[in-house]
């Protein structure tokens, strides 16, 4: 693997999760880049295994960024720095095919799961752009593959779904609950821990909520569900 790519406008956030992510084995080697040009000239030299991108760069800013970084690096898994009520941010990152997002202050073992849950997955191509919004995964975390209040983007899912969208079965409670973990970049494994329930039975929650929305994976479901308002 490649590593990790910090890409952030602030040298102070930027050197914080530099250290932090050092401390993950699975993220080494991590190399830093303040601006999308340096970052795409480190994706060009070696292709990272994921980029952790402030969603408020200076122009040309995120979404560019990661339109550019498909065409040099498409594997490499992005996952988005910005705070929870940043939607416009996100979700149009997201639209992009971000696999997830963090807050830009996310600790260690948020990493590690973010880490471990892009290796779990490291297998499926990263999705093109679509006109739903979208998540990783993944990841979670805080994506994978961060945190949104009330609602996720890489694990759980709950509500009814809208009409527009496949899949006509509401969403049970547990369902949106796991959508909602996935949403806040939780892992399997961290989703059950707070509600109580072992990873398999997050796992088949997941399998039901994706068949119900209609989504092929993480990103897409929490898409899915920020779209038709079930997680905000």
């Amino acid at each position: 693997m490649a590593g990790v790519v910090v890409c952030h406008g602030s040298a102070v956030i930027r050197e914080r999760l530099v250290v932090t992510s050092i401390g993950v084995p699975a993220l080494t080697p991590v190399r830093a880049a303040a601006s999308v040009d340096e970052l795409i000239t480190l994706a060009r030299r070696v292709p990272p295994t994921v980029v952790l991108l402030d969603a408020h760069l200076p122009a040309p800013g995120a979404t560019e960024a990661i339109r550019r970084l498909r065409a040099v690096s498409p594997s490499a898994a992005v996952v988005l720095l910005a705070n929870p009520d940043d939607s416009v941010a996100l979700d149009r990152a997201l639209q992009l095919g971000a696999r997830g997002f963090l807050a830009p202050d996310v600790g260690r073992a948020e990493l590690s799961a973010v880490a471990a849950h892009v290796l779990a997955s490291a297998v499926l191509p990263v999705q093109g752009p679509r006109t739903t919004v979208e998540v990783p995964t993944p990841m979670g975390g805080s994506g994978l593959d961060g945190t949104r209040p009330a609602s996720g983007t890489v694990d759980g899912h709950d509500g009814a779904p809208a009409s527009s969208e496949p899949g006509p079965a509401p969403l049970t409670k547990r369902e949106v609950e796991v959508l909602v973990g996935m949403s806040n970049g939780r892992s399997n494994a961290q989703i059950g821990a707070e509600l109580f329930l072992s990873e398999d039975t997050v796992k088949t929650h997941a399998r039901r909520l994706f068949r119900k929305l209609g989504a092929k994976d993480r990103a897409q479901a929490v898409a899915i569900g920020l779209r038709r308002g079930l997680i905000r």
